[in-house]
């Protein structure tokens, strides 16, 4: 009779430990699998520290869109930044000429007016970017500061900079953590509650690199459920030949969809140079001046403003740049064949048909969702 209290508490003992455990349980989150579209690379750049979960890319794309995370809670909406006011979906991530907060086609700090070193880059297919970030490829591995290689980087040094967020990982942690939401995104993504600014970095990177598009009314042609216009057509072969536009050179070399080669060029904007922030700042090498990031083509009618530094608000623009505007110089890149002769020199029905074309690379679904 004297065992019986013994073997009550051991039982009551079982049952609060296994409460406990049970309430304690971590769920594993669920792997994210990238769907490379048809002819796609399928190198991908994602550290080994941050794998793809679908739970990381939900609270990634909520952060994405936070306006608080730039550390300020009210409710003025110039006081407020979220990755997505320069970064638009509609606007392939890009910023767009019809931007809102930016009219001038300049994106500013948030309190400081302070404008950025250069034009906002579309954020569409990073994932299968292995040649660095940003215009002049300086956030890469080879990059000799460790803090400055990750879009999870970048992810940082947007919140932090003063032309961008103007925010401190003290203030941008203070107004994440006051929403109530964020407790239980965090389990699910990382395992804890905890919200720490590696977290937030890490999120955001994932639902950037989350980002593919790939289903455009060229890809339909590539994969035989499509077929393009005689004039699309007709723009495609001038895309591709160096007696045409001789656009492929920077756009596609390699032939793959991308529309782009991810690589560095000075494509004939100026016959001077005055930016501090371009290629050859990062390289070091004086034959690197004026040379930038040949951006994707994908999507490109929805990504204005164009160029480095936004000079370009219009599609329009940017043919009439190649046609008839480039200006040589000694640092002008050999691929820009046509460059003593001032551009390319279509003819108005080729530069119609080489729009056309460029318009069968937007994905209206990938825009639109």
């Amino acid at each position: 009779m004297k065992a019986k209290p013994f073997l009550v508490s051991v039982l009551w003992a079982i049952v609060i430990v296994t409460a406990v455990a049970c309430r304690e349980r971590v769920v594993p989150p669920t792997p994210y699998t990238i769907e490379v579209p048809f002819g796609f690379p399928t190198r991908l750049n994602i550290p080994d520290d941050n794998p793809m979960t679908v739970e990381g890319v939900a609270l990634g794309e909520l952060l994405f869109n936070d306006p608080h995370l730039c550390g300020y809670r009210g409710s003025e909406p110039d006081s407020l930044m979220s990755c997505a006011t320069c970064h638009r979906r509609s606007c392939n991530y890009d910023m767009g000429a019809d931007n809102p907060r930016f009219p001038d086609g300049v994106a500013r700090g948030r309190t400081t007016g302070k404008a950025t070193l250069h034009n906002v880059m579309p954020l569409t297919n990073l994932v299968f970017n292995n040649e660095g970030y940003f215009w002049n490829g300086s956030v890469c591995n080879q990059n000799p500061n460790a803090e400055a290689r990750t879009i999870e980087d970048i992810v940082r040094m947007a919140i932090m900079a003063d032309d961008e967020m103007c925010s401190t990982p003290e203030r941008t942690l203070a107004a994440i953590r006051a929403d109530s939401r964020y407790p239980e995104y965090f389990k699910k993504a990382f395992g804890s509650e905890e919200i720490t600014m590696e977290r937030i970095e890490k999120a955001i990177a994932q639902y950037v690199r989350s980002r593919v598009s790939g289903n455009a009314k060229f890809d339909r042609y590539l994969r035989g459920e499509e077929q393009l216009t005689p004039e699309e057509l007709r723009g495609y072969i001038l895309f591709t030949t160096e007696e045409g536009a001789d656009c492929f050179h920077c756009h596609g070399s390699d032939g793959s969809p991308l529309f782009t080669t991810n690589l560095f060029y000075n494509n004939g904007l100026d016959d001077f140079f005055v930016d501090d922030h371009d290629r050859s700042s990062f390289t070091g090498d004086p034959m690197d001046r004026g040379a930038y990031r040949a951006p994707s083509l994908r999507n490109v009618a929805a990504s204005a403003p164009y160029m480095h530094d936004g000079r370009y608000r219009t599609l329009d623009e940017v043919l009439m740049f190649y046609n008839e505007g480039v200006r040589p110089s000694p640092y002008i890149s050999p691929l820009m064949h046509k460059a003593n002769e001032g551009g390319a020199h279509l003819t108005p029905s080729d530069i119609a048909a080489l729009k056309a074309f460029l318009m069968t690379l937007t994905d209206e679904k990938y825009l639109e969702n």
